[in-house]
């Protein structure tokens, strides 16, 4: 799976918190097991957003739309998204992974949050009194 390099530092620096279990994210009942995407939805509650407002799984259907809208190819959203193909044909006979065109996407896409995170993107609205 492709990352950027702020993701992956963002794993290292988890790495030190969680120890060396096999997973970054364990469960909170069991470290055998991963985190579930339930524990995420309660931890967004818990910041005050509520289930209309955004879930867990949200997250991916955002960076889909503005992937796509900054005109990344669908396929290769696709397959970092790690989305079956439904059609069947195609699925089985294209095997490619384009794991150099997902690197440069992860990567333009952290460079993107980040510039978001910093204000650099964000037009402040004015209202008026």
């Amino acid at each position: 799976m492709p990352l950027s390099k702020q993701g992956i530092e963002i794993l290292r620096e988890l790495k030190t918190l969680t120890g060396s279990g096999r997973y970054l994210f364990p469960s909170l009942r069991t470290r055998d097991r991963p985190m579930s995407n339930n524990t995420i939805n309660v931890a967004l509650r818990r910041l005050g957003y509520s289930k209309d407002e955004v879930t867990g799984h949200g997250f991916r259907a955002l960076a889909s739309t503005c992937l796509n809208e900054q005109g990344w190819a669908p396929d290769v959203i696709e397959l970092q998204l790690a989305h079956a193909e439904r059609n069947k044909v195609r699925a089985a006979y294209n095997r490619a992974s384009r794991l150099a065109e997902r690197r440069k996407m992860m990567q333009a896409w952290a460079d993107y949050l980040e510039r978001l995170r910093t204000g650099a993107d964000v037009v402040p609205i004015k209202r008026s009194a």
